[in-house]
């Protein structure tokens, strides 16, 4: 990728949020380097993006739940200097019971939604400090507020997403890097296909596109936000939420048992 152009590495970029990131993303005038298992559709969306906007296009076929293709994408998040994005947006969720799920799915869910995004943050980040430049965007998901009895594991693992963000965003406060969670709720993407239930099965009205999620949540990156909710009208309540929870971790700090746990002799 021989030009002076700064580099945007989206992993699951082969369909869905990941591919509209990558072509909006190319609009920006953004090199790509594009992650994802099925590198066919990886090469199609490279020389169509290349074609469409001039730029240069990268692919690397890699399933990130594997060690070795995640030590390969980590050396290149840490030799080249011209990546100055990183969009952390492969993931997935099998919808089922904690008892029904099978190992290999809960397996794949911690690697992906959890260990993928950890490593490939802590890969690229001391690069970005140094420079005092460079953003991570982190797609999240409204569920990490909420766990329903089939979205156990997959909502654990976006509040994981979400803690970590909040933690790196006061980490890297007063430098020149960005850090930003996206929290989307229903998109219309192939994830409901893997998860084991059908997009048909939800009401057409909640179900947002990938177009405009995409739009929206860098819409929210440009104004500036550490948190986007696509789909939330009313900025207040998140506001509302954040002041709950400070209140609730402040209530914490009191050294002896509230009252009601006290047994009386």
């Amino acid at each position: 990728m021989p030009t002076t152009s700064p580099i945007a590495v989206v992993t699951g970029a082969s369909s869905g949020i990941g591919a509209v990131y990558a072509d909006r993303l190319a609009a920006r005038g953004y090199d790509l380097l594009l992650v994802a298992r099925r590198i066919e559709r990886l090469r199609s969306l490279a020389d169509t993006l290349s074609e469409a906007h001039g730029i240069q296009a990268g692919i690397i076929e890699a399933d990130l739940t594997e060690e070795k293709s995640l030590v390969h994408i980590e050396e290149l998040l840490g030799s080249d200097e011209r990546i100055a994005l990183l969009v952390n947006n492969a993931g997935n969720g099998k919808l089922s019971s904690t008892g029904d799920m099978s190992d290999a799915d809960t397996a794949s869910t911690i690697a992906l939604n959890v260990i993928a995004p950890t490593r490939l943050t802590r890969a690229v980040l001391p690069a970005f400090l140094k420079r005092d430049a460079g953003a991570i965007i982190n797609i999240a998901s409204v569920m990490a507020f909420h766990s329903l009895p089939i979205t156990t594991l997959y909502s654990a693992t976006k509040s994981y997403v979400l803690a970590l963000s909040r933690g790196l965003q006061g980490e890297v406060s007063g430098t020149g890097v960005r850090v930003q969670v996206v929290l989307p709720a229903g998109t219309a993407t192939e994830f409901y296909d893997h998860a084991g239930i059908p997009l048909s099965a939800f009401d057409p009205a909640a179900v947002m596109t990938t177009e405009n999620l995409v739009d929206a949540a860098l819409a929210g990156f440009d104004q500036g936000e550490d948190v986007t909710l696509p789909s939330v009208h009313n900025t207040e309540l998140w506001a509302d939420y954040e002041q709950a929870r400070a209140a609730l971790f402040g209530a914490t700090q009191v050294g002896i048992p509230a009252p009601r746990y006290l047994v009386n002799s």
